[in-house]
């Protein structure tokens, strides 16, 4: 559904944006859009004619008429650490950077809610909310650096959603601008919301292509008071991953339970330098399990218990982090994989998820798809919710096999993903680089209620055009 006959930001559009933003807000030299115009996907890079900055939501409407009154493309931007190139420019036009949205408006301890910006970076927000004895769980391995608006935008998840939930289980409320300029509260700050269409919901993971998130409620939950984490060693990776849902049908729901290949491990602790412990030679894969709560004696009567399902499982081994210096080593080479993967090789990402039980499945035709299309491939991530990142590694495959062969590798794991129930996104979102592959989920029915969708919000297509569909 993208439109060819997009406009350019002319000289008349912008001097108009800087009179909204002001001088200092605004840019059009050429080192500044190659900045705002990459992520973290791949190597791509897309310049818009124009990067903003607004201060204000007055701004963000004005902002949004003029594009829209003008057919420019707008396209919005949060920290830049997206995996699917949902914040592309791919089409040109204004992109909008939400980086001066970055206050933390208020911290209600009363109803265990906080109203913040879109801006605000999700680790800050983290540590704030640990100050008043509260917690927000969603934590995306680029917790460091992403932006609570970016985690909306596709519904993040993270470690700790095993236990905990995604994104959308945390939002309340959103004040977003439409299109038009309009600005709208999306719901109410409510626990409970039976009144009308939920447009809160709706408007999480939509990847920027509904409307501009301006403010957003989450609600907060007390913060667990203990929390142990153990280091599982398996030289059968698919073994590792059979032992998952033994865990949950034992009765027990970890605060955290993630999958790692020994190639993601070796490459994570040379990637993060600072950070070293063996593993056996014959180790082929790792679980990162952690407990938390309230009771530290129903947490080690836990820990026995899922060491007992891990030694049934044939594990090795296990190491439990004795100091809270362990358990951030320990959580440090698991959050740095993804970089380490991209600083080793020209890669893809593929954000696999089926029902936890099928993932032995899932590995084992990840492998198998791999040696009939030639590529290698890493594989770890949240072993807990079924949520396998697949990261296929070019090497020395040529260019050709690159852009012709591969994709029909990476159809066939999607493929396959749908077979086991799952999906072929869990929380990186379908931006540019997984459109291509929406057919294999959905039918032309269901892809035509999305696109209807996205015409009552957006009729003229500016709003982050290019994308999903």
């Amino acid at each position: 559904m993208e439109k060819n006959n997009y406009n350019k930001v002319s000289s008349i559009t912008f001097n108009a944006l800087k009179a909204i933003v002001g001088e200092n807000n605004i840019t059009s030299q050429k080192e500044d859009l190659e900045k705002y115009g990459q992520d973290e996907t791949e190597d791509f890079i897309f310049l818009a004619d124009v990067v903003v900055k607004p201060n204000t939501v007055n701004e963000i409407s004005e902002i949004a008429k003029l594009c829209n009154q003008n057919k420019i493309p707008l396209t919005t931007r949060g920290a830049g650490t997206g995996l699917s190139g949902g914040a592309l420019p791919i089409n040109g036009g204004v992109l909008l950077s939400m980086e001066k949205f970055n206050s933390i408006i208020n911290i209600d301890e009363n109803n265990l809610q906080a109203t913040v910006e879109p801006g605000v970076i999700n680790y800050v927000f983290q540590e704030e909310v640990k100050k008043r004895g509260l917690f927000y769980p969603p934590d995306p391995a680029s917790w460091g650096s992403c932006s609570l608006g970016g985690n909306i935008a596709h519904s993040s998840g993270g470690p700790k959603a095993v236990k905990y939930g995604t994104t959308r289980d945390y939002v309340l409320n959103l004040e977003i601008v439409l299109a038009n300029g309009d600005v709208i509260w999306t719901g109410a700050n409510t626990l409970k919301y039976s009144t009308g269409y939920n447009l809160t919901h709706l408007m999480v993971g939509s990847e920027g292509t509904l409307g501009i998130v301006t403010k957003i409620v989450f609600k907060l939950i007390p913060a667990p008071t203990n929390d142990l984490l153990m280091l599982v060693p398996f030289n059968s990776a698919e073994k590792a991953c059979e032992s998952v849902a033994a865990v949950f049908k034992a009765g027990i729901i970890p605060s955290a339970m993630e999958f790692m290949e020994k190639d993601a491990i070796n490459w994570s602790m040379k990637y993060a330098g600072d950070v070293n412990f063996k593993i056996k030679e014959d180790c082929e894969a790792l679980l990162l399990i952690e407990v938390d709560g309230m009771d530290i004696d129903v947490l080690m009567k836990q820990c026995e218990n899922i060491s007992e399902i891990m030694q049934a499982h044939n594990c090795d081994e296990i190491l439990f982090a004795e100091s809270t210096e362990q358990k951030n080593a320990l959580w440090k080479i698991r959050r740095k994989v993804g970089e380490a993967v991209k600083s080793n090789s020209v890669y893809k990402e593929e954000d696999t998820v089926v029902p936890r039980a099928e993932l032995p499945k899932l590995l084992k035709g990840v492998k198998e798809i791999g040696n009939k299309y030639g590529f290698k491939s890493v594989c770890y991530g949240h072993a807990g919710d079924g949520n396998l990142h697949v990261n296929i590694i070019k090497g020395n495959l040529s260019d050709e096999i690159w852009e012709n062969e591969l994709p029909k590798g990476i159809t066939e794991i999607f493929e396959l993903c749908k077979k086991l129930g799952g999906t072929i996104s869990g929380e990186h979102g379908i931006g540019l680089v997984q459109k291509p592959y929406m057919p294999i989920m959905f039918s032309q029915s269901h892809l035509n209620l999305f696109k209807q969708i996205k015409l009552v919000f957006d009729e003229n297509l500016i709003l982050n055009p290019g994308k999903i569909f």
